[in-house]
Protein backbone atom coordinates (compact mmCIF):
# COMPACT_ATOMS: atom_id res chain seq x y z
CA UNK A 1 0.00 0.00 0.00
CA UNK A 2 1.49 3.06 -1.27
CA UNK A 3 0.45 6.42 0.94
CA UNK A 4 1.37 9.99 0.55
CA UNK A 5 0.60 13.13 3.03
CA UNK A 6 -0.49 16.24 1.66
CA UNK A 7 0.02 18.67 4.70
CA UNK A 8 1.49 22.44 5.01
CA UNK A 9 3.03 22.80 8.84
CA UNK A 10 5.84 19.82 8.53
CA UNK A 11 5.31 18.85 12.33
CA UNK A 12 1.67 17.91 11.68
CA UNK A 13 3.22 15.97 8.37
CA UNK A 14 5.75 14.30 10.80
CA UNK A 15 3.66 13.38 13.85
CA UNK A 16 1.21 11.99 11.20
CA UNK A 17 3.78 10.06 9.73
CA UNK A 18 4.97 8.80 13.02
CA UNK A 19 1.84 7.81 14.27
CA UNK A 20 1.00 6.20 10.86
CA UNK A 21 4.48 3.87 11.63
CA UNK A 22 3.04 2.70 14.52
CA UNK A 23 -0.03 1.18 12.60
CA UNK A 24 2.44 -0.18 9.82
CA UNK A 25 1.50 1.92 7.48
CA UNK A 26 4.84 3.34 5.79
CA UNK A 27 4.41 6.86 3.91
CA UNK A 28 6.32 6.87 0.77
CA UNK A 29 6.12 10.85 0.13
CA UNK A 30 5.32 14.24 1.88
CA UNK A 31 3.81 16.78 -0.38
CA UNK A 32 3.38 20.44 1.14
CA UNK A 33 1.08 23.22 -1.09
CA UNK A 34 -0.52 22.85 -3.85
CA UNK A 35 1.55 23.47 -6.52
CA UNK A 36 4.32 21.34 -5.62
CA UNK A 37 1.18 18.47 -5.17
CA UNK A 38 0.06 19.14 -8.27
CA UNK A 39 3.78 18.67 -9.96
CA UNK A 40 4.04 15.23 -8.13
CA UNK A 41 0.91 13.69 -9.61
CA UNK A 42 1.75 14.82 -12.81
CA UNK A 43 4.94 13.31 -12.87
CA UNK A 44 4.47 9.95 -10.40
CA UNK A 45 2.42 6.70 -10.63
CA UNK A 46 -0.66 8.00 -7.90
CA UNK A 47 -0.67 5.98 -4.44
CA UNK A 48 -3.59 4.02 -2.76
CA UNK A 49 -4.19 6.59 -0.31
CA UNK A 50 -3.81 9.85 0.70
CA UNK A 51 -4.01 11.90 3.80
CA UNK A 52 -5.30 15.38 2.89
CA UNK A 53 -5.12 18.69 4.15
CA UNK A 54 -7.99 20.94 3.46
CA UNK A 55 -6.13 24.22 3.84
CA UNK A 56 -2.54 24.48 2.47
CA UNK A 57 -0.27 27.39 2.18
CA UNK A 58 -0.89 28.39 -1.22
CA UNK A 59 -5.19 27.66 -1.56
CA UNK A 60 -7.32 24.83 -0.76
CA UNK A 61 -5.82 21.21 -1.33
CA UNK A 62 -9.37 20.63 -3.92
CA UNK A 63 -7.42 23.03 -6.62
CA UNK A 64 -4.98 20.22 -6.88
CA UNK A 65 -7.99 18.06 -8.35
CA UNK A 66 -8.64 20.68 -10.59
CA UNK A 67 -5.71 20.50 -12.56
CA UNK A 68 -5.23 16.37 -12.11
CA UNK A 69 -7.57 13.09 -12.20
CA UNK A 70 -6.68 11.44 -9.13
CA UNK A 71 -8.36 8.33 -8.07
CA UNK A 72 -6.75 7.71 -4.93
CA UNK A 73 -8.67 6.78 -1.64
CA UNK A 74 -8.82 10.10 0.70
CA UNK A 75 -8.40 10.45 3.99
CA UNK A 76 -9.31 13.92 5.13
CA UNK A 77 -7.22 15.40 7.94
CA UNK A 78 -8.68 18.92 8.47
CA UNK A 79 -8.85 21.99 11.14
CA UNK A 80 -12.08 23.04 10.06
CA UNK A 81 -15.59 23.37 12.11
CA UNK A 82 -18.37 20.88 12.19
CA UNK A 83 -20.04 21.89 9.93
CA UNK A 84 -18.43 20.97 7.19
CA UNK A 85 -17.24 17.48 8.37
CA UNK A 86 -20.74 15.73 6.73
CA UNK A 87 -19.82 16.49 3.34
CA UNK A 88 -16.11 15.28 3.94
CA UNK A 89 -17.84 11.79 5.37
CA UNK A 90 -20.19 11.72 2.84
CA UNK A 91 -17.39 12.00 0.62
CA UNK A 92 -14.18 9.94 1.27
CA UNK A 93 -13.10 7.29 3.38
CA UNK A 94 -13.09 9.44 6.52
CA UNK A 95 -12.11 12.60 8.14
CA UNK A 96 -9.64 13.30 10.93
CA UNK A 97 -9.95 16.57 12.92
CA UNK A 98 -6.74 18.01 14.16
CA UNK A 99 -5.07 17.66 16.59
CA UNK A 100 -5.64 14.00 15.09
CA UNK A 101 -6.39 11.14 17.73
CA UNK A 102 -4.17 7.86 17.23
CA UNK A 103 -7.29 5.71 18.40
CA UNK A 104 -9.52 7.98 15.36
CA UNK A 105 -6.44 7.33 12.74
CA UNK A 106 -6.11 3.24 13.49
CA UNK A 107 -9.88 3.55 12.66
CA UNK A 108 -9.70 5.17 9.71
CA UNK A 109 -6.64 2.89 8.70
CA UNK A 110 -8.67 -0.12 9.38
CA UNK A 111 -11.75 0.99 7.45
CA UNK A 112 -9.55 2.16 4.27
CA UNK A 113 -8.30 -1.43 4.54
CA UNK A 114 -11.84 -2.81 4.69
CA UNK A 115 -12.84 -1.53 1.80
CA UNK A 116 -10.23 -2.14 -0.51
CA UNK A 117 -10.59 -5.61 -1.24
CA UNK A 118 -13.53 -3.81 -3.68
CA UNK A 119 -10.56 -1.51 -5.55
CA UNK A 120 -13.04 1.08 -6.45
CA UNK A 121 -12.38 4.66 -6.71
CA UNK A 122 -13.96 6.61 -4.28
CA UNK A 123 -15.88 9.24 -6.07
CA UNK A 124 -15.73 12.83 -4.43
CA UNK A 125 -18.00 15.40 -4.98
CA UNK A 126 -15.65 18.51 -4.28
CA UNK A 127 -17.97 21.08 -5.34
CA UNK A 128 -20.50 20.45 -2.89
CA UNK A 129 -17.53 20.24 -0.16
CA UNK A 130 -16.51 23.80 -1.64
CA UNK A 131 -20.17 24.99 -1.46
CA UNK A 132 -20.37 23.94 2.28
CA UNK A 133 -17.07 25.38 3.15
CA UNK A 134 -17.99 28.53 1.32
CA UNK A 135 -14.61 31.19 1.63
CA UNK A 136 -11.31 29.92 2.76
CA UNK A 137 -11.48 29.65 6.68
CA UNK A 138 -8.57 31.32 7.88
CA UNK A 139 -7.08 28.81 10.07
CA UNK A 140 -7.05 30.66 14.18
CA UNK A 141 -3.40 30.27 16.73
CA UNK A 142 -4.09 30.50 20.44
CA UNK A 143 -3.72 34.23 21.28
CA UNK A 144 -3.08 33.25 24.72
CA UNK A 145 -2.06 30.71 27.53
CA UNK A 146 -3.66 30.74 31.46
CA UNK A 147 -1.55 29.04 34.11
CA UNK A 148 -2.89 28.81 37.42
CA UNK A 149 -1.19 30.58 40.36
CA UNK A 150 -2.20 29.82 43.80
CA UNK A 151 -5.45 30.45 43.95
CA UNK A 152 -5.46 33.04 40.58
CA UNK A 153 -5.50 32.49 37.20
CA UNK A 154 -3.22 34.05 34.84
CA UNK A 155 -3.67 35.01 31.09
CA UNK A 156 -0.10 35.12 28.95
CA UNK A 157 -0.19 36.42 25.94
CA UNK A 158 1.16 34.37 23.05
CA UNK A 159 3.53 37.55 21.95
CA UNK A 160 5.14 37.25 25.53
CA UNK A 161 6.27 34.13 25.33
CA UNK A 162 9.86 33.71 24.28
CA UNK A 163 9.85 30.31 23.97
CA UNK A 164 7.64 26.56 25.71
CA UNK A 165 10.11 23.82 26.97
CA UNK A 166 9.67 20.52 28.56
CA UNK A 167 11.23 19.77 32.04
CA UNK A 168 10.71 16.95 34.34
CA UNK A 169 6.98 15.60 32.27
CA UNK A 170 5.97 19.18 32.53
CA UNK A 171 5.30 22.18 29.71
CA UNK A 172 6.76 25.66 30.62
CA UNK A 173 6.30 29.00 28.99
CA UNK A 174 9.24 31.23 29.67
CA UNK A 175 8.09 35.01 29.24
CA UNK A 176 9.83 38.32 27.80
CA UNK A 177 9.80 39.15 31.57
CA UNK A 178 12.45 36.18 32.57
CA UNK A 179 9.50 34.05 34.46
CA UNK A 180 8.36 30.64 33.71
CA UNK A 181 5.07 29.39 33.78
CA UNK A 182 3.95 25.64 34.01
CA UNK A 183 0.90 25.15 31.38
CA UNK A 184 -1.51 22.42 31.10
CA UNK A 185 -0.05 20.98 27.44
CA UNK A 186 1.88 19.28 25.86
CA UNK A 187 4.53 20.14 23.24
CA UNK A 188 2.95 17.61 20.82
CA UNK A 189 -0.44 19.96 21.51
CA UNK A 190 1.54 22.81 20.74
CA UNK A 191 1.98 21.85 16.80
CA UNK A 192 -1.86 23.22 16.28
CA UNK A 193 -2.35 25.74 18.46
CA UNK A 194 0.92 28.08 17.26
CA UNK A 195 1.20 30.35 14.26
CA UNK A 196 4.18 28.62 12.59
CA UNK A 197 5.30 31.64 11.00
CA UNK A 198 6.37 33.12 14.88
CA UNK A 199 6.99 29.65 16.34
CA UNK A 200 8.90 27.08 15.57
CA UNK A 201 9.62 23.10 17.42
CA UNK A 202 13.76 22.96 17.50
CA UNK A 203 13.70 20.21 19.09
CA UNK A 204 11.50 17.88 21.19
CA UNK A 205 12.13 19.63 24.14
CA UNK A 206 11.94 23.55 22.29
CA UNK A 207 9.56 25.87 20.79
CA UNK A 208 10.56 28.82 20.13
CA UNK A 209 9.44 32.21 19.34
CA UNK A 210 11.32 34.03 16.53
CA UNK A 211 11.19 37.00 17.48
CA UNK A 212 13.52 36.03 20.88
CA UNK A 213 16.56 34.72 18.54
CA UNK A 214 19.31 36.68 19.42
CA UNK A 215 22.17 34.51 18.23
CA UNK A 216 22.98 31.63 15.57
CA UNK A 217 25.85 29.57 16.64
CA UNK A 218 27.20 26.82 14.51
CA UNK A 219 27.61 23.82 17.07
CA UNK A 220 28.84 20.26 17.38
CA UNK A 221 26.97 17.54 15.06
CA UNK A 222 25.82 19.82 12.47
CA UNK A 223 23.57 21.27 14.99
CA UNK A 224 22.88 24.83 15.84
CA UNK A 225 22.77 26.83 19.19
CA UNK A 226 20.52 29.91 19.70
CA UNK A 227 20.86 32.41 21.92
CA UNK A 228 17.62 34.31 23.13
CA UNK A 229 16.82 37.30 24.48
CA UNK A 230 16.48 36.06 27.95
CA UNK A 231 16.32 32.28 28.31
CA UNK A 232 19.19 31.20 30.45
CA UNK A 233 18.67 28.26 31.69
CA UNK A 234 19.98 25.70 29.14
CA UNK A 235 21.51 25.66 26.21
CA UNK A 236 18.99 25.90 23.23
CA UNK A 237 19.75 23.57 20.45
CA UNK A 238 18.90 23.09 17.01
CA UNK A 239 18.33 19.12 16.67
CA UNK A 240 20.63 17.79 13.86
CA UNK A 241 17.39 17.17 11.71
CA UNK A 242 15.66 19.95 12.30
CA UNK A 243 17.94 22.53 11.11
CA UNK A 244 17.13 22.26 7.48
CA UNK A 245 13.93 22.81 8.20
CA UNK A 246 14.90 25.81 10.38
CA UNK A 247 17.11 27.83 8.21
CA UNK A 248 13.65 27.61 5.87
CA UNK A 249 11.87 28.81 8.56
CA UNK A 250 13.83 31.99 9.47
CA UNK A 251 14.35 32.64 6.00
Amino acid sequence: MEVIIIEDEKPSARRLQRMLKKLDVNVSTMLHNVAEAIEWFSNNPHPNLIFLDIQLSDGLSFEIFDSVEIKSAIIFTTAFDEYALQAFKLNSIDYLLKPIDEEELETAVKKYKRLQPKEQAIQINFDDIKKLLGNPVEREYKQRFTTKIGQHIKIIPVDEIECFYSENKGTYAHTIDNRDYLLDVTLEQLENELEPKQFFRISRKFYVNIESIKDIIAYTNSRLQLKLNNFKEQEVIVARERVKDFKVWIE
